[in-house]
């Protein structure tokens, strides 16, 4: 596998992973992980750091 499929392969998971959050926070959804009920200021900031990761990953693919 080539850096740039890689890259861009990589990319589009975090883009993924970053639109997951963007639609738990307009859903308002909650997440429960082992009884433990996750804040929506971490997925606020798992959108961003997704996000960022993802673009780079993208930009780095071309």
């Amino acid at each position: 596998m080539s850096q740039k499929i890689f890259s861009s392969l990589t990319g589009a998971i975090f883009l993924i992973i970053a639109v997951l959050h963007l639609v738990r926070i307009v859903s308002g959804w909650d997440a429960v992980i082992g009884g433990w009920a996750v804040p929506m200021w971490l997925s606020w900031t798992a959108l961003v750091a997704a996000g960022f990761l993802g673009y780079q990953g993208i930009k780095r693919g071309r």
